[in-house]
């Protein structure tokens, strides 16, 4: 089957899976979950494949080692997405909610509710275990789906497919297609009236690439510049180890903090503090406009995707506002503080997708958020924003009831708009 073949008999299995109703749907999902928990010694000696060759690509300068570190599927990352696949599959049905039921006119009812987007594309570098996350909320949203994993992840990618197709059955498999090759993705790209949305979750050139590429519309984030904002009235503790959860849990996450802030107040001493813990943990802390005499950044707004951040020191919240406005990224930003008037300031003010305080960015996620997991996370205001589960991949139709009903009844005074809204269960 080649890549158009693929992805037309993915949105013809979409359609089946939908009209095949929820409890069918939730049972394909629940066995899923079971057949990766089950067969996860075979996904694991696969993946062992592919980080063995990371190793290697790392030793002969091809790969970075932030990109290496993203390919294992450890136990603990595969036992979080078959949980979040669980939590899919008990979740109510996304389909058929009505979000809004008017009476247009006397006898005539318009409803509003969700449907499936259609056919996803989702291209994505390294993380295997994005793959069954991806699949499992575009299965719940009645989604086709093509996915293009890194040449980094092939083993994983292959093994991680075929599990979820052979456990889907007796729904159709073909709703999930998996392709290998670029050439296959630049097809792909060109079936504007087959695809309806593609996803990329990569690198800054990835996305870049992508969108120069097609007529389809692209969600996601080009860059995850991440800050994190000690306030004047921060309580130390609090901020040391948000501070360090944020930059070291996972430096390679595009949710990790690549910029410190500082208030100047805390120059010399909190923040001193935090740079010391950031190099006292195996950070390689830089120095925005020579702060702390640090090396400078190679610029200042920038991604590491690694050990490493900048720090910069700043007036007030509304300068580290300026800041974050100016060179974040719109992914997540975070303040540290114990004054609410600056808190409110800066969750309000703040142009991110994701706004928090008093917590680590690495709480941007959607497993975390408890979507049961996420398709990526996006910094476009349109449509989707923030980690994007489920509701994310909806759209809505308008289904009209009439009897009979035309414009002229309308035009001639025989009935009258009423646009009364009607009761409904959400």
């Amino acid at each position: 089957m080649d890549a158009q073949q693929m992805a037309r008999a993915a949105r013809d299995a979409a359609r089946v899976w939908v009209d095949a109703g929820p409890e069918a749907r939730s049972r394909a999902l629940a066995r899923v979950a079971e057949a990766l928990s089950d067969r996860r010694e075979e996904l694991f000696e696969a993946n062992a494949i592919d980080v063995a060759q990371g190793r290697l690509d790392v030793q002969r300068g091809e790969v970075s080692p932030a990109m290496a570190a993203r390919l294992e599927l450890s136990p603990s990352k595969l036992d979080a997405v078959v949980d979040g696949i669980r939590a899919l599959a008990a979740m109510p049905d996304p389909l058929g909610e009505v979000r809004r039921r008017t009476e247009v006119g006397p006898g005539l009812e318009l409803v509003q509710h969700t449907v499936p987007l259609g056919v996803l594309l989702v291209i994505f570098e390294a993380r295997p275990d994005a793959l069954p996350q991806i699949a499992s909320l575009a299965l719940r949203a009645g989604n086709g789906l093509i996915l293009k994993g890194g040449s980094e992840a092939r083993a994983s990618c292959r093994a991680l497919h075929a599990v979820i197709r052979e456990a889907v059955a007796p729904l159709p498999a073909d709703i999930v297609g998996l392709v290998e090759d670029r050439a296959s993705v630049s097809e792909l790209l060109e079936l504007d009236d087959v695809i309806d949305l593609v996803i990329p979750r990569g690198s800054n050139a990835l996305v870049k690439h992508i969108q120069r590429s097609t007529r389809i519309p692209v969600m996601g984030h080009a860059d995850g510049i991440c800050h994190v904002f000690v306030d004047a009235a921060a309580d130390p503790k609090k901020a040391r180890r948000i501070v360090l959860d944020s930059k070291t849990d996972y430096p390679a996450a595009c949710n990790a903090m690549e910029t410190l802030l500082v208030h100047r107040s805390l120059e010399d001493t909190l923040g001193r503090q935090l740079v010391t813990d950031l190099q006292g943990a195996g950070v390689t802390v830089h120095g925005a406009h020579g702060a702390y005499g640090l090396p400078s950044p190679p610029a200042l707004a920038h991604e590491y995707g690694d050990m490493a951040c900048t720090v910069a020191v700043v007036d007030d919240v509304e300068a580290a506002m300026r800041w974050v406005n100016t060179h974040g990224s719109g992914h997540t930003d975070a303040i540290v503080t114990e004054d609410p008037v600056a808190a409110q300031r800066w969750l309000g003010g703040v142009d991110a997708a994701c706004a928090f305080h008093n917590a680590s960015t690495r709480f941007a996620d959607g497993y975390r958020f408890g979507l049961g997991a996420e398709v990526g996370i996006s910094t476009s205001r349109i449509h989707a924003r923030g980690p994007v589960g489920v509701e994310g991949l909806l759209t809505t139709q308008w289904q009209l009831r009439g009897d009979g009903h035309t414009v002229e009844d309308f035009k001639s005074g025989t009935y009258a708009y009423t646009h009364r809204p009607l009761p409904h269960k959400g």
